[in-house]
């Protein structure tokens, strides 16, 4: 189906300002727009999402990366497990069919929606007290919307490192970047400030995405006259997305993203059930 340049440069730009914003890479919004608003198959939605993915988690990371919000020793550890999960994810999804993908697309839609309703920890219990920086993974950044520095030591890492091998494989099967796990665990697994865990996430999803995206682009799911605006939208939104993230409190915008995305999870359970939209 050929879609308007315009109308596909401003669904990247939608998702990559929210997925900018909240760490999940862009992909959680992407597939459905493609999918339910303008008829892609599933798989063509997958591929072009991670290259979108790619593009969110670049642009995005310059920023994250300059205000030292991610701990890049953490991204490296949780990574190399993560693409490996992620190649298995890709290798899977070409096999199953377009109703199964958007089944399996509706339950993660779902298990978003409820963790942002639920929202992040308290800020008041956010990270340790000057001296409490101990180990490789432990670090630091500057709250700007709380004026003072965060400190933060990484806790249950072999318990991340298994969350994140799975966060791999649901990005390489649907698309989405692995934030959408990679988040909540960093905050209330890990003990990472919840900041902090979504610049970390952005700093990993590209990485992620680029090891499925091969696997598409080699099955021919990705095609660059879809891709190409979507990317260029992906790229003004991620930045946007990126400059705010740190001065917004989000709780007016997370009921928003939570009424779309329960809205959104039943339109894709409705498609995988064969109903007409």
């Amino acid at each position: 189906m050929e879609a308007n340049v315009w109308v596909l440069a401003g669904i990247g730009l939608a998702a990559g300002f929210t997925g900018s914003l909240l760490g999940l890479g862009g992909g959680i919004f992407v597939i459905p727009l493609l999918t339910l608003a303008l008829g892609l198959p599933m798989q063509t939605a997958i591929g072009t999402s991670l290259i979108g993915v790619v593009a969110t988690s670049s642009t995005a990371s310059i920023t994250y990366l300059r205000e030292r919000l991610a701990n890049i020793r953490l991204a490296v550890v949780l990574e190399s497990v993560t693409t490996i999960g992620a190649v298995l994810g890709a290798l899977l999804a070409v096999y199953l069919s377009q109703s199964l993908l958007a089944a399996l697309f509706g339950g993660v839609l779902v298990y978003v929606a409820c963790g942002m309703a639920r929202g992040p920890r308290d800020e008041r219990t956010e990270g340790q007290e000057a001296g409490g920086r101990e180990g490789t993974l432990a670090s630091a950044f500057y709250d700007r919307s709380r004026d003072r520095v965060v400190s933060y030591r990484v806790r249950r890492l072999p318990a991340g490192m298994a969350a994140s091998t799975a966060a791999g494989v649901v990005s390489g099967l649907l698309g989405v970047g692995g934030g959408i796990i990679k988040v909540p665990v960093m905050d209330l697994v890990m003990s990472v400030p919840v900041k902090a865990a979504i610049a970390t996430s952005n700093l990993m999803v590209g990485i992620t995405a680029v090891a499925s995206a091969f696997i598409y682009f080699y099955r021919g799911y990705v095609h660059p006259e879809t891709a190409a605006p979507v990317v260029i939208g992906i790229c003004l939104g991620a930045w946007a997305g990126s400059k705010l993230a740190w001065r917004a409190s989000g709780r007016s915008l997370r009921r928003v993203f939570v009424a779309i995305l329960g809205t959104t999870a039943v339109m894709m359970f409705l498609r995988a059930a064969g109903v007409s939209l």
